[in-house]
């Protein structure tokens, strides 16, 4: 009964008609894939894993490369047969001495030789950037270690990764959102907690298996054992006779004693991992491994408490107890599993509403123009970047024609696309390609397996859903106009959508969503780099467009499946954005230093917020706006439901439109968030360019900017945030 309700609600989704159906001339054929599921649940197997579609059979050549580390020296040896993660909340731990610190909400984590520290960290803030300071707070080790070995991971999912110090006999179960650190000493070891603090007072309950430590920077923290442990402490150092059992570490928010009994209650009862599980489309659950005894008190970002609100009956929020963090305030939440509900996005082709006929002659003059501009034998770049965003440029071309009843051009567009396409594909481009890498367990480039900095990291791991993300949007759109090529080169198109959207389920190529985060519910870039504020992410226009790009995939081929997962991503990905990109003043979210200056947020790192794109200083407000705009799809208007920010952003970034070489390329974004709200001024400076993205057109740009309603209403939304 519910895969038949989730069936029809996708099914509606996915034909749901435009504004004016009887001059939509586009066909609505699809591909049929050798097996095509009957959308089976999320965490079922998909066409991007199972062995029954030759596509999970197909692997570009393999490739050793010269420039990606060995992942053997800190993951636990059973891990090294399975692809490994090359984007997690948990990388600095894997990568060179995994020295590194790893924000795990609401602790700061960081790994030695023989022990692990915790911060709750302090926060800096100015009007350009913010960052979380880490101070070890305390430090977790066993006394007289003669022989200290490396940390390994040995076990990680979606929301929680396992360390063991084997030398210590100390497990660290590290699950996002605990307001407890939980630390399993397996076998009769004396500890030692030291701190960077003076401590002030200990003080042990009547049975030894509560201290509270007040130290001296106004925090006040509770140590938790499951049997009477004997600690004294000496100065800045806390010891403890031979112990083995489970020792939980929490800090007490504010410091404020009316918390303390909520710790105490929930104590008994711990997580050892977490995964997050696609039931339906739109919805993600929670789901803990928990041990002890009692309910399970997790904590919950602010865009968890807008998804838990109204989905789940069988939790309890706290709302009164709260950690500090730089995702917003952490609100306790009692339960063994959440249900996360986000509003459906439908995927379509075109724009749902269309464009206006009279606006047609002015899109057709752009468009003819575009296409007689296609020309394979020009295209002088390698890069995996840029050459994807040149495909997927003139794919928008074949879908713009369609929607305004043009076919005259896709002929011409579908030889440019098939002549820009297969060589990457069939392994013949000159100077670049795709392999495949075993050691990880994913897809680099020819350039990035020898040189780490070539195609801006792919080749160890950056990147990967951008890249790929334009390469499957001219790949969708080149197999719904061409069939017989979409089913020719099905194999390929899905190994290179496997390589950051397989669940991992049945598919053991490639790690389970590459670069997607299902605690934070959106993707992060910087792949097997190593950097103290953690992962980050710049574009969420572009992240948007990989899962709207891997959902048309779906489309194209038939796979429900894959419409879902795509589907869902997106609308978590554009909720993210709207949620911690998108800066509105007063809101709360960030110091108001920094919201003051800024209405969007450029670079979001797991502990820092930056405002300087990475290629650009932070003055230039038209590319920290054009990279979380660009590429202009019918699904962009979803990422800006809110017509009053919007206004406000293009008002906050006009004025730099005024310096001594502005890029044009740059103004159209701007000119296309305009013409959300102002069409006419839009119109005219667009149709003023002298130049445009190398991922946009003109004919691109009118069709966004005459398919706005003159009134402003959306169909996405009400121009609210919603």
């Amino acid at each position: 009964m519910i895969l038949k309700k989730v069936k029809r609600k996708l099914t509606s989704l996915i034909t749901k008609p435009f504004k004016n159906p009887k001059k939509s001339p586009f066909s609505s054929q699809q591909l049929q894939p050798p097996l095509l599921p009957f959308l089976q649940p999320f965490e079922e197997p998909s066409m991007a894993d199972t062995h029954n579609n030759p596509s999970s059979a197909f692997l570009f050549p393999q490739i050793e490369s010269s420039v990606l580390p060995d992942p053997s020296r800190l993951f636990s040896p059973e891990l090294l047969s399975s692809p490994l993660p090359t984007n997690s909340f948990f990388q600095n731990f894997v990568l060179k001495n995994g020295d590194q610190p790893e924000y795990i909400h609401p602790y700061l984590i960081k790994l030695s030789l023989s022990s692990l520290s915790l911060s709750y960290p302090s926060r800096f803030a100015n009007s350009s950037f913010i960052y979380q300071e880490f101070n070890a707070n305390f430090t977790i080790s066993a006394q007289n270690n003669q022989h200290p070995d490396s940390h390994k991971v040995s076990n990680f999912n979606d929301l929680s990764v396992t360390i063991d110090f084997p030398s210590s006999n100390l497990r660290f179960f590290l699950v996002r959102g605990s307001p407890f650190v939980t630390c399993a000493v397996l076998r009769g070891t004396s500890l030692k907690f030291s701190t960077i603090h003076a401590i002030l007072s200990i003080s042990p309950d009547n049975s030894n298996t509560k201290y509270v430590v007040k130290l001296n920077n106004h925090q006040t923290w509770v140590i938790y054992s499951s049997s009477p442990i004997n600690l004294t402490h000496d100065g800045s150092n806390i010891t403890s006779d031979s112990f083995s059992g489970i020792i939980r570490f929490a800090v007490l928010p504010d410091s404020d004693t009316k918390y303390e009994y909520i710790l105490d209650k929930y104590s008994h009862c711990y997580p050892v991992n977490g995964e997050a599980v696609f039931v339906k489309p739109f919805n993600v659950d929670y789901k803990w491994e928990k041990r002890g005894w009692g309910d399970l008190l997790m904590l919950a970002h602010p865009l968890h408490v807008k998804l838990l609100l109204g989905n789940n009956d069988n939790v309890a929020v706290l709302d009164d107890f709260k950690y500090k963090s730089i995702d917003g305030e952490l609100v306790g939440v009692v339960g063994d599993s959440w249900s996360l509900r986000t509003e459906s996005i439908p995927v379509t082709w075109h724009y749902i509403r269309g464009v206006k006929e009279e606006a047609y002659a002015e899109i057709i003059s752009a468009l003819t123009r575009d296409v007689e501009g296609l020309d394979s034998s020009s295209i002088s770049t390698t890069s995996s970047y840029f050459y994807g965003k040149l495909i997927a440029r003139a794919a928008r071309m074949a879908l713009i024609a369609e929607e305004v009843c043009y076919p005259d051009v896709i002929p011409k567009v579908r030889s440019f696309l098939r002549e820009t396409i297969e060589p990457w594909l069939d392994g013949t481009f000159n100077g670049n390609g795709f392999l495949y890498d075993r050691k990880w367990g994913g897809m680099v480039t020819k350039q990035g397996s020898t040189d780490s900095g070539a195609d801006f990291g792919f080749g160890i791991y950056n990147d990967h859903h951008y890249h790929l993300g334009y390469f499957l949007y001219a790949i969708a759109v080149l197999a719904k106009i061409d069939p017989a090529w979409g089913s020719k080169y099905m194999p390929q198109a899905y190994s290179l959508l496997a390589d950051f959207m397989s669940l991992g389920k049945g598919n053991m190529n490639y790690t389970r969503l590459r670069c997607f985060d299902l605690y934070k519910l959106h993707s992060w870039a910087a792949g097997l780099i190593e950097f103290r504020d953690g992962r980050n992410q710049e574009s969420t226009s572009e992240a948007v467009n990989a899962y709207y790009s891997a959902a048309l995939m779906g489309l194209a081929y038939g796979d429900t499946h894959l419409v879902a997962l795509g589907s869902s991503l997106v609308a978590m990905e554009m909720k993210s954005a709207q949620t911690w990109w998108h800066i509105r003043e007063g809101e709360g979210m960030y110091e108001d230093d920094f919201s003051s200056a800024n209405k969007m947020l450029t670079v979001l790192w797991a502990n820092k917020r930056d405002c300087a794109p990475w290629f650009a200083p932070p003055e230039r407000k038209e590319y920290r706006l054009g990279i979380q705009v660009l590429p202009i799809l019918p699904i962009t208007e979803a990422l800006f439901p809110d017509v009053n920010f919007v206004k406000d952003l293009v008002n906050w970034t006009m004025p730099a439109l005024g310096r001594d070489g502005v890029r044009e390329g740059w103004k159209g974004f701007v000119y296309a968030l305009e013409g959300i709200y102002d069409k006419e001024n839009a119109l005219e400076k667009t149709r003023n360019l002298n130049g445009f993205d190398d991922g946009n057109s003109l004919s691109n740009l009118l069709w966004w900017i005459h398919s706005r309603d003159d009134d402003g209403q959306y169909y996405y939304g009400s121009g609210s945030r919603g």
